[in-house]
């Protein structure tokens, strides 16, 4: 394989998270301990150790509060890119409501890092069949890579028929770059192992078969986790046993397992995994209209 697979990071404390809508009101929000800076700086000194690089999505809201924080991951050269305002999913914000947050967090990381972002990641992969005028407004927004879109089929999301390597989306204001998160394909059925409770849940031989898979195909794979995800020691909260099953299961191992991965592969953020490939690699990249994958 000729290049690095991608590692992200979305940027959101403990308390922002879909699992814990019903037991946290977003009015609390700033009456919450911020632990993000401390478990994002934790990440910045692994992949620093490791020699790894990364895109950083950020909430709008995190950004506001730690713009510090945000510069630390600049200067250390990593990729900061948008992660929406505040975690609202995209069939709640509408089209209009939509175009604002992607708007509005644009403007809070551009003043505080001089620059746009280019890559973006919509709340818990909302970009889907309810969504289908989401690539229009990311192409609006000057978005040139979007990692939204999960391969699998899941309750909560997923487009199940879309591609599980890079691909061009199009819509009438242009095209840009779907990443997906890395999935392990097997007779014919796409497992995501690429991060969250996965990545967490599911042995290290698995990641490290999807990431193999990937590079047999000449293609990066995509990793991503949060920042709450090493930290063991945050507040915890009655979530019921699903939603407690999927948050809190092995957060003590996760450093540990990213170390090893990061140990045994090379990584780069997402737009420089893209442009770490030949030109003629990116024109071949396979094109899919917006309206018909998510139509």
């Amino acid at each position: 394989m000729t290049g690095a697979h991608a590692l992200s990071v979305d940027v959101e404390d403990w308390f922002q998270v879909l699992n814990m809508a019903h037991r946290i009101d977003r009015a609390d929000w700033d009456r919450l301990e911020l632990r993000c800076a401390t478990s994002t700086r934790r990440l910045l000194d692994l992949f620093a150790a490791r020699g790894a690089r990364a895109t950083f999505f950020f909430l709008g809201w995190i950004a506001e509060r730690l713009p510090d924080l945000v510069r630390a991951v600049r200067d250390a050269g990593h990729e900061v890119g948008s992660h929406g305002y505040d975690h609202r999913l995209l069939p709640e914000l509408g089209q209009a409501g939509f175009r604002a947050d992607l708007e509005r967090t644009a403007a809070v990381l551009e003043d505080i890092t001089g620059a746009r972002p280019r890559a973006f990641r919509a709340c818990t992969w909302s970009v889907g069949r309810r969504t289908p005028w989401a690539v229009d407004e990311l192409l609006r927004g000057g978005v040139a890579v979007d990692s939204s879109i999960q391969p699998v089929r899941h309750p909560d999301y997923g487009v199940p028929r879309a591609p599980t390597r890079p691909y061009r989306l199009q819509a009438d204001g242009g095209e840009l770059v779907e990443f997906p998160p890395l999935t392990y394909d097997v007779l014919g059925r796409h497992l995501p192992v690429g991060g969250g409770g996965y990545l967490r849940l599911f042995p290290l031989a698995l990641l490290r078969a999807g990431l193999r898979q990937k590079e047999r195909l000449s293609v990066p794979g995509c990793l991503y986790l949060h920042p709450w995800e090493v930290d063991p020691g945050q507040p915890r909260q009655r979530l019921g046993w699903l939603r407690g099953f999927r948050h809190y299961v092995n957060l003590h191992a996760t450093l540990g397992k990213l170390d090893r991965l990061l140990r045994e592969f090379p990584f780069v953020g997402l737009t420089e995994a893209l442009a770490q490939r030949p030109a003629s690699w990116r024109a071949k990249l396979p094109a899919y209209r917006a309206s018909e994958l998510l139509g």
